[in-house]
């Protein structure tokens, strides 16, 4: 389960922006609450957050990342998306934001942004997540558009860390490796 990391989407946008959370820090707790190591920790920070202020965001991903932690920019496309700056951030991943998976398959123009989405991540060396694949169906179009990484009721609800069993998650997760 390390290699799929474990993602932190703490609402820390409000936060961060006051001056009020340091992320190094915040990061810290997190891995000494849950024993984890920075590289097995992915911190997700909205497309809202960074855009708010671009260079102190950048400066504070790029620290970050010096630490070791990976970074995933969580729904984009949903905010402010300004691709100019999306080149200069120390990213590992890009989401789509779940609305534009929610119609995929009945909007053309959702599954036009899901594909460029994809497309973008690919040439800039990121990993894109789907988020809110609820069905077959979407997943099997998003694979088709070389999707590999997918969130979503599909493959299962979300759940507080503590109720979380490492063992049965593995073994879900090889059971429907096939789907993935």
């Amino acid at each position: 389960l390390d290699d799929l990391g474990k993602a932190s989407n703490e609402d820390f946008d409000k936060k961060y922006a006051d001056g009020q959370v340091d992320a190094h820090q915040a990061g810290l707790n997190l891995m000494q609450r849950y024993a984890l190591t920075p590289n097995s920790l992915i911190l997700e920070v909205t497309e809202t957050m960074v855009m708010g202020d671009v260079e102190h965001s950048v400066g504070m991903l790029e620290r970050l990342r010096s630490k070791g932690y990976r970074l995933s920019l969580d729904d984009f496309g949903k905010g402010f998306s300004a691709l100019s700056y999306l080149k200069h951030m120390p990213l590992d991943q890009l989401k789509i934001d779940g609305g534009f998976i929610r119609d995929v398959l009945t909007d053309p123009n959702d599954a036009a942004i899901a594909q460029a989405v994809l497309t973008l991540g690919r040439s800039l060396g990121l990993t894109v997540v789907a988020e809110g694949v609820e069905t077959p169906e979407q997943h099997a179009l998003l694979r088709s558009h070389g999707c590999c990484v997918f969130q979503g009721y599909l493959f299962g609800r979300p759940v507080p860390v503590e109720a979380l069993d490492l063992r049965s998650a593995a073994q879900a997760i090889s059971s429907i490796s096939w789907m993935i």
